[in-house]
């Protein structure tokens, strides 16, 4: 089969599956009808009335059989020219100074028109449009527009009995495109929406290369439109014009573009048509841009239309699509950032925490009542030992017998004292033990902290009793007299004996004086030793009383230790229910939240993924007519 486009980079025509039960090609005109009304559906579906609107134009225009040819290009390219010399009137502003300043529609009429119109076309009302000379169209649309302050919303149409024309071609002459390229694209789409264009036609000098931003613009148009065509112009002031445009080819082989790419000259096609050089024309290439034209205009009813479809059923898939994946990352974002699941991971955090906190106040409390216990033993040891190291010292240098009655008051004041200092110590313990283990909940658990300061013993003083005199041996007359005559007796035969060697008699006055002397001494040693007995005796019995005040004293704290230990191991185990009881419902309430969420979400997913699903579907159709055979 011949191929409808001529060059190496020709458009090759696009394909289309064939409806089940059917395998001839004539079954494939009508898909691409379907294709397009299923996707005009679907962007109602999803909420773009705009797309809809514009694919119903598009629609409108597929339907038509006359094909809109969209000729654009920067300035001074011979853009207008082109169209000139294409029909063979000057119906186009060309020159340096005066070019296209509003887009001319040129179609097919039996008879030359020429008007100015303001808006849309269907829409313009007979004080809207303003006719302009019929046989001279460029100079009368220059000359009006230079007239008028402002040009926006305003296109020329221009009718003319034409062939080319009347097979169903209307060609768009527009204003030159701006130099950047995002500036041109927008341009040229805004033209062919508007102008509701079939094909695009760019016109560029033949004696220079394309640039990367016309690359770029011209591989867009071609994702817009099927069936580019690039005009390489003025082919007859470029020596190597051929070598220039076969450079060019090759460059938008490169670049991916899929466009038709043919050399003329306007001149040429001017010259042969005054002198009716027939071989002039051919070699201005014009015949070959009208073969081109035609094959077109042919191809529209279904190569063009199925091409058409495919590219708008691409990108108008891609762009659905896009929205539909932004939501499935923001679901997968949501779902890392929910606040249900943030609660519950918190939830679940606390809960963690309070295991670990319950096992190191249980720890800390069993740690610090032992040492408690082990200290208050100490404390009260150490005072008491220093009670009785002072009743030593009073006993050892006082008679209890004198000085027992003092003694006696201040022994019960001292163990009073210690048993008040002890009691004061224990109660300052408490209070500190009770901050210790409530140190190791974390604080965002709140004030667990008892407001009751944990019981100690009051009764340790009455521990305290008096101490009655013990049972001393006291230095009687009758003794004192029975020691001083055992004594005296010894003195007085001692010396009696040594006297009675010199002649004296046993008992003479120095034998006498001698007793005296020996029993004042037995006297007063016999005084010594009763005294150092009574002090003995004294303090052994000061011992036994502080030893059992001590124990008793002792026993008390310790059961005091325990009580403080069971207070405070009964309130933390009730907050520690009580936190965990509001951490549990807290957890039960993320859980819910968070599957419910999670529900939610993975229905949101699944609609999504199977919104994704159809549109994959519906873009695999739209691609199936850009690569059925042509």
């Amino acid at each position: 089969m011949e191929s409808w486009e001529t060059g190496p980079t020709a458009y090759a025509g696009p394909a289309s599956p064939v409806r089940p039960g059917r395998t001839e090609l004539s079954a494939l005109s009508p898909l691409w009808l379907d294709v397009l009304d299923a996707t005009i559906r679907t962007c109602t579906e999803h909420g773009r009335p705009d797309l809809a609107g514009q694919l119903w134009q598009r629609r409108t225009q597929l339907l038509d059989p006359s094909l809109r040819v969209l000729v654009v290009g920067r300035e001074r390219q011979g853009k207008s020219q082109l169209i000139n010399a294409l029909i063979n009137a000057p119906v186009c502003v060309t020159g340096d100074d005066r070019g296209t300043a509003v887009p001319t529609v040129i179609r097919h009429a039996a008879q030359p028109t020429a008007q100015l119109i303001r808006g849309d076309e269907a829409g313009a009302g007979p004080h809207d449009r303003l006719a302009l000379a019929a046989d001279r169209p460029a100079e009368a649309l220059a000359e009006t527009l230079a007239g008028m302050t402002s040009i926006e919303r305003l296109h020329a149409e221009v009718g003319l009995p034409r062939e080319l024309l009347a097979a169903g071609l209307a060609l768009i002459d527009t204003p030159p495109l701006p130099w950047e390229e995002g500036a041109a694209l927008g341009r040229v789409r805004e033209l062919a929406d508007t102008g509701r264009a079939d094909v695009l036609l760019f016109a560029c000098e033949a004696g220079r290369e394309l640039t990367g931003a016309e690359l770029a613009v011209l591989a867009e148009l071609s994702a817009l439109r099927p069936g580019l065509v690039v005009a390489f112009t003025k082919t007859d002031y470029a020596p190597d014009w051929r070598r220039d445009v076969e450079a060019n080819r090759m460059r938008l082989v490169q670049a991916g573009v899929p466009a038709t790419v043919v050399p003329t000259s306007a001149a040429l096609r001017a010259h042969a048509a005054r002198t009716g050089d027939g071989a002039l024309n051919g070699e201005s290439g014009f015949p070959q841009l009208v073969t081109l034209l035609r094959t077109l205009i042919v191809a529209k009813p279904d190569r063009l239309s199925r091409a058409a479809v495919g590219l708008i059923g691409r990108a108008v898939t891609d762009e659905l699509a896009v929205p539909l994946r932004e939501s499935v990352a923001a679901q997968r974002a949501a779902t890392a950032r929910s606040d249900a699941a943030t609660r519950l991971h918190e939830a679940q955090r606390r809960m963690d925490g309070l295991r670990k906190c319950t096992t190191r106040w249980q720890s800390r409390l069993a740690d610090e009542v032992g040492d408690l216990m082990s200290d208050i033993e100490h404390d009260l040891r150490e005072r008491t030992r220093a009670v009785i190291a002072r009743s030593d010292e009073i006993f050892t240098e006082s008679d209890p017998l004198r000085v027992w009655d003092e003694f006696e008051p201040w022994l019960r004041d001292a163990l009073v004292e210690t048993a008040q200092t002890s009691l004061g110590w224990l109660s300052e313990r408490a209070a500190w033990l009770a901050r210790s283990v409530a140190a190791e909940f974390p604080p965002e658990l709140g004030q667990v902290l008892p407001s009751w300061v944990p019981a100690v013993p009051g009764d340790l003083p009455n521990r305290v009793t008096d101490l009655d005199s013990p049972p001393v041996e006291r230095f009687t007359l009758s003794q004192k007299v029975f020691t001083g005559l055992r004594g005296s007796y010894g003195g007085v035969l001692m010396f009696g004996l040594a006297t009675s060697l010199t002649g004296m008699s046993l008992i003479n006055p120095i034998s006498l004086s001698g007793g005296a002397l020996f029993g004042g001494k037995s006297i007063r040693e016999e005084g010594r030793s009763l005294l150092k007995r009574r002090q003995a005796t004294a303090r052994a019995a000061v011992q036994r009383h502080v030893d059992e005040i001590y124990i008793g004293m002792a026993k008390d704290a310790k059961d005091s230790v325990r009580r403080i230990q069971r207070a405070l191991r009964d309130h933390f185990t009730a907050v520690t229910e009580d936190l965990q009881d509001a951490i549990v419902e807290s957890l039960r309430t993320a859980k819910a939240d968070a599957d419910q969420e999670a529900s939610a979400r993975e229905t949101r997913a699944r609609r999504v993924e199977q919104e994704l699903i159809r549109l994959a579907g519906l873009q695999r159709q739209s691609l199936a007519l850009l690569q059925a055979p042509a």
